[in-house]
């Protein structure tokens, strides 16, 4: 049998389980994939604590979305991908997994010099940061304001924006500098007189802002420093954007993304495997964690750390 995690009730990293689940098949239009790595995301721990609303519990709820390993079986109709092909995916129903059966739309081939870890990293991160600037068009003449720039996502921003021409400016911590400038931006520390240390360093103005921090001084300070609050988006604050009449993407947003929205989101992720393939795009690693030890994971992500946490899934005898 294989293994996954559930949760039967919200709470803290306690409530989450490793269990034995039935042996997934590969339906029509589906891939069975065994799982090698997978990607933890904030929205993990927010769901499973219920600070992110979510139905009520009336099962085992399966947790998390991103990924990657190898194709074990090709479901019916589902043209090229073969048994044995490395793979990475996103948007699966409970990745915290041995095995996982997902539709072949979310899969994407693993290009050579891509690991399994790095696969599974790369979903929300990219898609989240590659949709915000899509929606909010940032270009080559742009100067652009990210807040949170040694995030996950935050790093992608910095990434995908830089290759699309823009000027990027990023706050983090001043331990987290040198990671920030190898991205391409410029490092601003966070905190009092954050507004004027932008001035300083972008004396012809910033044009839009992107709050990946969700605190009350990077939406203030976008605010002060954006004079189009169309130009100025939250992917953290969501339920609080319209009465600073900023956008939202998600991030408890009352407002769904719209088609096209979704639609850059998907294209992300093969675009950032491609271009990590290349060397042109690149995702920190953090710590690992067998499957079993998904708890102490989540209470390591939500205490901070540096880098991606994945989990590494242990193979069932």
């Amino acid at each position: 049998m294989a293994e996954a995690i559930v949760y039967n009730e919200f709470g803290g990293p306690e409530v989450l389980e490793l269990v034995h689940i039935p042996d997934a098949q590969a339906m029509p239009g589906e891939l069975l994939i065994r799982v090698e790595a997978v990607g933890v995301n904030p929205i993990d721990w927010k769901l499973r604590s219920a600070l992110r609303p979510s139905a009520p519990i009336t099962e085992p709820r399966r947790i998390g979305g991103d990924g990657a390993g190898v194709i074990t079986a090709v479901g019916e109709g589902v043209i090229g991908f073969r048994i044995g092909d490395p793979v990475a995916f996103f948007g699966a129903t409970g990745s915290y997994a041995s095995s996982v059966s997902i539709p072949a739309s979310q899969v994407h081939p693993r290009p050579a010099g891509v690991s399994a870890s790095q696969g599974a990293a790369l979903g929300i991160p990219a898609g989240t940061a590659w949709q915000a600037l899509r929606s909010l068009a940032v270009g080559e003449s742009d100067t652009l304001l990210v807040h949170g720039g040694s995030g996950a996502v935050g790093q992608a921003i910095i990434q995908f924006a830089t290759l699309s021409g823009a000027r990027v400016i990023a706050t983090s911590s001043p331990r987290r500098f040198d990671r920030v400038r190898s991205l391409g931006a410029i490092a601003i520390e966070y905190g009092d007189g954050l507004a004027d240390r932008v001035r300083a360093v972008a004396p012809d103005g910033v044009t839009v802002a992107i709050d990946a921090a969700g605190t009350d001084e990077a939406i203030a300070v976008s605010l002060e420093l954006v004079s189009d609050r169309s130009r100025i988006a939250t992917i953290v604050r969501g339920r609080d954007a319209a009465g600073f009449g900023i956008r939202a993407f998600q991030g408890g947003a009352p407002d769904p993304l719209s088609a096209a929205e979704i639609r850059w989101r998907e294209e992300a992720f093969p675009l950032a495997l491609a271009l990590m393939a290349a060397d042109r795009f690149s995702v920190e690693l953090g710590p690992s964690f067998a499957l079993a030890d998904a708890a102490e994971a989540h209470r390591m992500l939500e205490s901070g750390v540096q880098g991606k946490i994945v989990l590494l899934p242990q193979r069932p005898q």
